[in-house]
């Protein structure tokens, strides 16, 4: 019997301990199965909102003498990385859940060959999810990203501005390679810091009969002290005090505008030449010119055959920080006698109506951030209507200076409809902040003058002519950025 049972033993139990494995085994892979399909469920369930990639809109690139911007236009909020490598300098911006689409794919083309930091943009599908732009620089720089939320007709933006160090140390001490953005308190005070001073400076210039030494006794010995030596700093050693600083050059950047387009064809003469086909013409001939220049960048404010209303020239002109307005045209009348080139500048009565129209026009979200780009949308009317009539009376004295030059250019190559700048209310003229001009390059309604404007020669003189117009006006007035400017006036 013991025999038996052992025996009886020796085999039930290993069969009851495979039974026991197995029924664990099936357990443990239900358990897996469950949880396996539960995380699948999980994963569909999100997967909407893992596919919804966010859309870039626009892309732009503008220079200015301190800093390069670069502004991403974008459907929902960009979230990104921002860092820096160098041998060679390079900026890498990683931006998350995004596609390489033809507006985005477009920046790179948008880097101008006088761009004084970026050498060129490549950007490339660094991970599944995460597109990666690389801007290989010229120089060591100092690059500060942002974002800025919806406003009026924009949508959220990531600015990354690129300064050169000597730039960024002046704007401040406490701009670092980072992330997260400045805070919008402090830009917006140093602002109206700026603006405050302005006001006081033109309100004391405005009063002459007012007393200047009117500093109480106890300010003036407060100033004197602050005036007071200081003790004398260790001296630099020889390499820190020979070291030249990096002078980056002044970019001059001059908006040409085609006048008409697309089916507003202006004036046409006789034998069927359309004002919009002359003017875009001459118009690129200039761009020519300027842009061989080493510190100068033109900007057209239609770059082909299409309709662009007079509101956005002016907008696309400071879109890219213009630093002058110059509107090409073709006159016609209907003497068919009427000859000669003319230049126009703002008047004085569309200056009245323009500061008007503009305090008036609380829609304007791009024409309300005057006076070197500073935001004056917060400030009171009366100081509002100060600003703007002094900022239109200054830009129209710069404009006829570059109006008398381009003048007398035009006068070497073809007969003058008027020996003066004359003076009108044309809408694309109404920029407080930007000198601007509208040069009738000739008479379309003259058959003289229609075969000169069809020739090609010509056109390359008349282009000339602007050209150097412009090149004088600044041998005598020096670039000066709208930040400048305003101060200045």
């Amino acid at each position: 019997m013991p025999t038996t049972v052992e025996q009886s033993r020796n085999i039930v139990t290993p069969r009851g301990e495979h039974d026991l494995l197995e029924a664990v085994h099936h357990s443990v892979s239900y358990f897996l199965g469950v949880a396996g399909v539960f995380f699948l469920l999980l994963m569909l369930s999100h997967q909407p909102a893992m596919a919804a990639s966010t859309s870039i809109k626009s892309v732009q690139v503008g220079l200015t003498p301190d800093y390069t911007r670069i502004t991403l236009e974008s459907n929902q909020p960009l979230h990104y990385d921002l860092s820096m490598l160098d041998n060679p300098h390079r900026v890498i911006i990683d931006l998350s859940n995004v596609k390489i689409t033809p507006t985005l794919a477009s920046l790179p083309q948008k880097i101008d060959a006088i761009d004084p930091f970026i050498q060129k943009i490549r950007i490339g599908q660094f991970k599944p999810d995460v597109v990666r732009l690389v801007f290989d620089l010229k120089l060591h720089v100092v690059p500060r990203a942002f974002i800025v939320a919806p406003k009026e007709n924009l949508g959220h933006r990531l600015i990354l501005d690129i300064y050169h160090p000597d730039k960024a140390a002046k704007i401040g001490s406490d701009i670092k390679v980072s992330t997260t953005p400045p805070p919008s308190a402090g830009v917006l005070d140093h602002e109206t810091d700026i603006l405050d001073e302005l006001v006081t400076s033109l309100a004391h210039k405005a009063k002459p009969s007012q007393k200047t030494n009117s500093i109480p006794s106890a300010q003036a010995n407060q100033n004197k002290q602050v005036a007071a030596p200081q003790p004398k700093q260790p001296v630099n050693p020889p390499a820190a005090k020979h070291r030249k600083p990096i002078k980056i050059p002044r970019i001059i950047i001059i908006a040409i505008d085609p006048g008409h387009g697309g089916k507003d064809p202006g004036a046409v003469g006789n034998q069927g030449t359309h004002e919009k086909d002359v003017t875009l013409a001459i118009a690129r001939k200039l761009k020519e010119r300027i842009d061989r220049e080493s510190t100068m960048r033109a900007v057209l404010t239609r770059e082909g055959d299409y309709y662009v209303s007079l509101p956005q020239r002016r907008i696309n002109a400071r879109r890219a920080n213009a630093d002058l307005f110059v509107s090409i045209h073709a006159d016609a009348n209907p003497k068919s006698h009427a000859r000669g080139s003319s230049v126009f500048t703002l008047s004085e009565h569309g200056a009245t109506s323009t500061t008007a129209s503009w305090l008036a026009n609380k829609e304007n979200s791009v024409d309300s951030d005057l006076m070197g780009g500073i935001d004056i949308t917060s400030k009171s009317k009366d100081m509002k209507e100060l600003l703007l009539d002094l900022s239109l009376s200054a830009t129209i004295n710069d404009s006829v200076k570059l109006a008398e030059h381009v003048l007398k250019h035009l006068g070497d190559i073809n007969h003058l409809h008027k020996r003066n700048v004359e003076q009108a209310g044309f809408a694309v003229l109404k920029s407080p902040d930007i000198p601007s001009i509208l040069v009738e390059t000739a008479f379309l309604s003259n058959p003289t003058e229609e075969e000169k404007l069809r020739n090609n020669a010509y056109q390359n003189k008349m282009a000339d002519a602007v050209f150097l117009g412009i090149k004088n006006y600044f041998s005598n007035n020096p670039a000066l950025t709208r930040a400048e400017m305003a101060q200045a006036k």
